[in-house]
């Protein structure tokens, strides 16, 4: 195909496609704080993990998703934070759109802490209404069903944003050698140190992260240790990382085979679960 990207498609290559398939992968992403990197680096993430979920399955992706419940993070300057009610009402909207459009199968895509609770409620509640299944992936959730990695998903999570930007083309819009400050930090014992003053986070282990208590970082830079980039090498031998990493972790998935029960889910769920029980759902 031409792009994979629904939105830099013409309407007409959307019909073509349709013609022989009905998937799409929805990256959903937060613009926050990220230490020295670009305030949108998680919906980069989920993009370019999308992109190449796609390119694997001979699907289509839809973006620019950047603007969804941040969590903990709402208190930067930088972050856009939006409920987790509003991010779930305008994730409904258009997952019954696509569906409307002919895009039976969906999967969206998130590398986000918080991301889970906005997707697992719409997921779900989209399937009640409707009687589609379509599918949430979390990606860090996700590196737990692979187990032979060469790599540690979260020890790599820097090269992989960095390898993402370079994805997308975007490997420019990650700066060189930004100055700590108030939301930079590159000393990981001063990141701890932030975050152990909120009590809170002792509670964190109850539930899955923010979906256990509400509480804010007390500053930016507690948020993520993120990488001194020295120099446009320094940044291309990370990106380059990052990419094999994306790409050793999306094969490794055997995306055709999770579409693929994605299918088999929904034709289990039409032709045996709701005749059966459909009389009193």
């Amino acid at each position: 195909m031409r792009t994979r990207f629904l939105s830099k498609c013409t309407n007409g290559e959307v019909e073509d496609y349709l013609q022989q398939n009905d998937l799409i992968f929805v990256p959903v992403g937060v613009t926050e704080t990220h230490g020295a990197l670009p305030l949108d680096s998680e919906t980069v993430i989920a993009e370019a993990l999308a992109l190449k979920m796609a390119e694997a399955t001979n699907g289509l992706v839809l973006h620019n998703l950047p603007y969804f419940f941040a969590g903990g993070t709402a208190m930067a300057r930088g972050t856009v934070n939006i409920s987790v009610k509003e991010g779930m009402r305008y994730l409904e909207a258009i997952a019954k759109s696509l569906l409307k459009q002919g895009f039976r199968r969906q999967v969206y895509v998130t590398c986000h802490g918080p991301a889970h609770i906005t997707l697992s409620g719409m997921v779900r509640d989209f399937f009640e209404e409707t009687k589609v299944p379509i599918l949430y992936m979390d990606m860090i959730k996700a590196t737990d069903s692979v187990k032979d990695l060469s790599f540690s998903f979260m020890e790599k999570f820097n090269d992989i944003s960095i390898g993402a930007y370079k994805i997308l083309g975007r490997l420019e819009d990650v700066p060189m050698n930004v100055p700590e400050s108030n939301s930079v930090t590159y000393d990981v014992q001063s990141m701890i140190n932030g975050m152990s003053k909120n009590p809170g986070n002792a509670l964190g282990k109850y539930a899955l992260q923010s979906g256990a208590i509400g509480s804010y970082f007390d500053q930016a830079s507690d948020h993520l240790v993120t990488p001194l980039i020295t120099s446009e090498e320094h940044r291309e031998e990370l990106a380059d990382s990052g990419v094999l990493a994306i790409e050793e972790f999306i094969e490794k998935m055997d995306m055709p085979t999770i579409v693929d029960l994605l299918r088999k889910t929904d034709e289990y769920t039409q032709n045996d679960s709701l005749p059966k029980y459909g009389e009193w759902l």
